[in-house]
C-alpha cells in the first residue's frame, strides 16, 4: 500500500509519540508529533497536515477531556479541512458524543488496538482526501459551468409561477417540480438554485431513471475503494459534491420503492455513509426534485412512499405545457434561431408568416426540448433568410397520441406516444429517445412500466 497523507499526533506522553511515529510511519508519508498543544494552531499553517491524532486531556490530574475539546475547536477554526481523530485512556461515551458533534471523526481509547487505530486514522485521511477532490472538483465545474438565463415568456401561468420562485428560492425548503417532458424542469430547478443563498456553490442534477439499482448508493452516496469488484479508489457521491449547493433528483418517480426508503434515511438525517463504509459523512444539501408522473397516484398505488412525497413536497410547482402557454412559442423559437444561427453561421433573420402560424397551431407533444430541435434541425436545412413550413419538417400529430382526443389521464397519453414512436421508428429505440427528448434508460423504464 503506498504511503500518502501527513499524520499529526498530539500527545504529552513521549513514549506513545515515538511508538506512534514508528508505527503509523508505515501507513502515511510523514508522521509529525507535538508534545504539547501550544504549537499546534502555527504548525497547521506551516504544514499540509491531512489528520490530527489529538489527546484529549494535557494538564495533570485532570481527566474531564475538556482540553481536547477546546483544541478540537481550535483546530476546526485554524483547518476546517483536517480531520481529527481523539486519543484519550478514559472511555467515556457522553466525551465522545460531544466530540463526535463538534467535528472529530472518530475516538480512539488507550491502551490502543494496533488495527482499530490505524484502521480510523486512514479512515479519517480517505475522508480528507475525497473531500479534497469534491472541492477540487467543484471548483472546476464551477469554472466551467455557463448559465443559461430562464425564460419566463409573457403567459399567465408561467407569471404565477415566478412570483412563487421569486418568493421560495431564498429559502431552504425542499421543492418538487412536476411536468410533462421537456417543460423546462431542470432549467427552473437553475433558476431556483441561482436566486438561492447557495448560488455560489453547485447545483447536481441526477438522472434518477438513468441510474441502475445495483449502483444506486455508489452513484448517491459514494464509495470506498473495495466496496466492490470495480471499485479501485475511494470516489465521492452526488450529496457530497452538492455539499453546501443544491441536489437536483430529476425523474424521482422512476426511483424503485426499494431504493426510496434509503434516500429518505439521507435526506433526514442529513448523513450519508459511502458504500463500504461505517463513517457517517454531513452533507448540507437543498433539495429540488423532479417528475412527469403523478406522485400522489403512485403513492396510492403502493409504488411511491407517501413519507418521502411530503419529505420533497414543500412547495410544489407544476410546469405547463407549451400548448397551453402558446404565446410562448414564438418567443422561445426566436431565442432558439439566435442561439443556432450564430452555432451554424447562418445568415437567418426569423421566420416566414406560415412558419409561424404552423408552429403555432403544432400540439408540441415534447414541449419546449421538441422546440429546440426543430428550430436546430430547421437552421441545418435552411439556405435562405428566412424559415419557412418545409424546413420545420414538422409531422402532423397521430390521432390516437394528439392532446386534443381526450386521454383521461397523461400516463395514457404518454403510453400512446411511446408506442406509436417505437412503431413509427421501427423499433430503433435510441431514434424513439432521441425524437420524445429523453434518455435511453428513461425511455427502458418506460417500455416496461407500460409493458409495451
Amino acid at each position: 500500500m503506498a504511503k500518502e497523507g501527513t499524520l499529526l499526533v498530539v500527545d504529552d506522553n513521549r513514549s506513545i509519540l515515538a511508538a506512534l511515529q514508528l508505527l503509523m510511519g508505515n501507513y502515511f508519508a510523514r508522521v509529525l508529533t507535538l508534545p504539547t498543544p501550544n504549537r499546534l494552531a502555527t504548525l497547521l499553517r506551516e504544514e499540509p497536515i491531512d489528520v490530527v491524532l489529538l489527546d484529549m486531556n494535557f494538564t495533570a490530574g485532570i481527566n474531564t477531556g475538556n482540553e481536547g475539546i477546546y483544541w478540537l475547536r481550535e483546530i476546526h477554526r485554524t483547518r476546517p479541512d483536517v480531520k481529527v481523530v481523539l486519543f484519550t485512556a478514559y472511555a467515556d461515551i457522553d466525551l465522545a458524543v460531544r466530540a463526535m458533534r463538534d467535528g472529530a471523526v472518530d475516538f480512539v481509547v488507550k491502551p490502543w488496538d494496533n488495527e482499530r487505530l490505524v484502521a480510523a486514522l486512514r479512515n479519517a485521511y480517505n475522508l480528507a482526501r475525497s473531500q479534497r477532490e469534491v472541492k477540487q472538483l467543484k471548483e472546476i465545474k464551477r469554472e466551467l459551468k455557463q448559465e443559461e438565463p430562464m425564460f419566463w415568456g409573457g403567459s399567465p401561468a408561467m407569471a404565477r409561477i415566478r412570483e412563487i420562485v421569486e418568493k421560495v428560492a431564498a429559502t431552504d425548503a425542499n421543492i418538487l417540480i412536476t411536468g410533462e417532458n421537456g417543460t423546462g424542469k431542470e432549467m427552473l430547478a437553475r433558476e431556483i438554485h441561482n436566486r438561492s443563498a447557495r448560488r455560489r456553490e453547485l447545483m447536481v442534477p441526477v438522472d434518477m431513471g438513468a441510474v441502475p439499482e445495483t449502483l444506486f448508493e455508489s452513484e448517491l452516496f459514494g464509495h470506498v475503494k473495495g466496496a466492490f469488484t470495480d471499485a479501485r479508489t475511494d470516489r465521492a457521491g452526488k450529496f457530497e459534491v452538492a455539499d453546501r449547493g443544491t441536489l437536483f433528483l430529476d425523474e424521482i418517480g422512476n426511483l424503485p420503492p426499494r431504493l426510496q426508503s434509503k434516500l429518505l434515511t439521507a435526506i433526514q438525517s442529513g448523513r450519508i455513509v459511502r458504500l463500504g463504509s461505517n463513517t457517517p459523512v454531513k452533507v448540507d444539501i437543498r433539495l429540488i426534485s423532479a417528475t412527469n408522473r403523478d406522485l400522489f397516484g403512485m403513492v396510492a398505488d403502493g409504488e411511491f412512499r407517501e413519507d418521502l412525497l411530503y419529505r420533497i413536497n414543500t412547495i410544489h410547482i407544476d410546469l405547463p405545457p407549451l400548448r397551453q402557454r402558446r404565446e410562448d412559442i414564438l418567443p422561445l423559437a426566436e431565442k432558439f434561431l439566435g442561439r443556432y444561427a450564430a452555432k451554424y453561421n447562418k445568415p437567418i433573420e426569423g421566420f416566414d408568416e406560415a412558419a409561424v402560424r404552423e408552429m403555432h397551431d403544432y400540439p408540441w407533444a415534447g414541449n419546449i426540448r421538441e422546440l429546440q430541435h426543430t428550430v436546430e434541425k430547421a437552421v441545418i436545412l435552411c439556405d435562405g433568410r428566412t424559415i419557412a413550413p418545409a424546413t420545420l419538417l414538422l409531422r402532423p400529430a397521430p390521432a390516437e397520441t394528439s392532446p386534443k382526443t381526450g386521454f383521461s389521464t397523461l400516463e395514457e397519453m404518454e403510453r400512446a406516444m411511446i408506442a406509436e414512436a417505437v412503431t413509427r421508428c421501427g423499433g430503433n429505440l435510441t431514434e424513439v429517445a432521441r425524437q420524445l427528448g429523453i434518455t435511453r434508460q428513461t425511455l427502458y423504464n418506460k417500455i416496461k412500466r407500460y409493458g409495451l
